[in-house]
């Protein structure tokens, strides 16, 4: 793997362990450099960072919330 590479990833403690993780963009990185960006992008993917996976947590996390606010109100009454 070229140094660049190297140090560049030795700044990126996510991407050093999503490297560790799929071994496969290690071989990728090796042979050709300049997919790095692609890797961001699957490192985002595997993390759920990218924007439309943040969307479906923060959904997620309001139903659940207006389940609870059903629930308590039930028992209220």
């Amino acid at each position: 793997m070229r140094e660049e590479v190297q140090a560049y990833l030795s700044t990126r403690q996510d991407l050093l362990f999503f490297i560790r993780n799929q071994p496969v963009w290690y071989r990728r990185l090796s042979r050709e450099p300049y997919a790095l960006k692609e890797c961001e992008l699957a490192s985002k993917q595997f993390f759920g960072q990218t924007f439309p996976q943040k969307v479906d947590r923060f959904q997620n996390q309001l139903n659940m919330v207006n389940t609870m606010l059903a629930l308590m109100t039930q028992q209220n009454q």
